[in-house]
Order: structure tokens, then sequence, then C-alpha cells
């Protein structure tokens, strides 16, 4: 039984499609899905969104919708690590969005947190290139932090990584971690996001 178009928003419709892909996989995404998790007729969609790769930019809109600040604080290298800490919980939250949502094309939030980004930045002595390759420098680590983090969730086979690591045959891996993995994921991120955002204390060391 349709609920009527009225009670339907493509708000609506990309919380209940991100609610499946969170549960079952971006793969179990589809129109006919949706309308079943909001208890619609599959056609009453279609007024809201015209394909599946309209469900995919609402989606990617409404993640990106996740990754605006209420406010920026004080200090650009401030703002650009609380963005970044922002985003990259984002894919923590929905770690198939960093593979499924490659191909969706931007929507409003996505302009409006490149708006942010570059608001973050307004008050530097960087000239527009230097921005955009600063702002590409930190997406690349959040996104390969975040990435390589999903892929850690993947099962090891402990047993046999403890005798490989006994044999002799890898001693600058069994120097490392031989007693256990050093440092939480957490940890690493905010390393490595303090060292990158350090080597920019001068637009002078930026080029495009």
């Amino acid at each position: 039984m349709s609920s009527g178009k009225s009670q339907l928003t493509r708000e609506k419709i990309a919380a209940a499609a991100l609610a499946i892909a969170d549960r079952e996989g971006f793969e179990a995404v589809s129109m006919r899905r949706v309308a079943q998790e909001l208890n619609a007729g599959t056609m009453s969609l279609y007024y809201y969104v015209k394909s599946k790769d309209d469900l995919t930019a609402v989606m990617d809109d409404a993640l990106m919708g996740e990754a605006l600040l209420p406010s920026l604080p004080r200090g650009w290298r401030r703002a650009i690590t609380e963005i970044a800490r922002h985003t990259h919980a984002i894919f923590t939250r929905h770690p198939w969005a960093l593979v499924a949502m490659l191909s969706a094309p931007p929507g409003i939030n996505a302009m409006r947190h490149m708006e942010q980004c570059l608001e973050a930045l307004a008050e530097t002595r960087m000239t527009a290139n230097q921005k955009i390759t600063l702002l590409a420098m930190v997406d690349d680590f959040v996104f390969g932090h975040a990435l390589r983090e999903a892929a850690s969730d993947v099962a090891i086979d402990a047993e046999f990584g403890a005798a490989q690591l006994a044999s002799g045959n890898f001693p600058r891996t069994a120097e490392v971690f031989g007693g256990g993995r050093t440092g939480a994921s957490k940890d690493r991120f905010e390393r490595g996001l303090r060292a990158l955002l350090a080597k920019t204390g001068t637009a002078s060391r930026l080029r495009a």
C-alpha cells in the first residue's frame, strides 16, 4: 500500500537508502527495496528520483550534508582539521560509500562543503591553486586512511601471522609488529593529519 506522494521527500528517500546500504551493503539498494523500506509504492518514488543514478546522487548529497560543520572554528588549521575529522567520520559510519559514491555527480551539499573548505582558507595568503592543492592533499589523506581502516576489518588468521613472524623470515616486520599492533587507528589519523598540515606552514610550500 502506497503511503502517498505527499508523505515522501527526496530527503526521506535518501535516508531510507542509506539505512539499507548500512545494513545490507550498497548492492542491496534499489528503487523497489527503498519503497519497501518506506512502505510506499515503487512507482511513487519515481516522482522524486528518476532513476537508480538519481537515487545514488541523492544518497551522496545526504552524505555530503553530514560533512558540513555548523560553524568553523577560528584559525585555518583548526578549521581544516575539524572538516577532515567530520569527513573521515562519514566514511567510518558508511564504509561502503568509499567506493559506491565515486561516480555520483556533485550536489548542492557538495558545493556547500567546498565553499566551507574555501571559507576556512579565506584569510590565508594562499593562491587559488594553492588552496585547491591543500584541500586535495587533505582529501587524499582522509580517503586513504578511511579505506585502509575499512580494509583492516577483514579477518586475519592470527595463528598464521604469528607463525610467520616467529619463523625469522621477516625480521623487520617482526620488530615492528611482534609486540602487537602499534597505535590505534584514530591516533594514526590524528598524527598524520597534524603532520600534513604542519608542512603547509607557509603558502609558498604548496604548488599546484
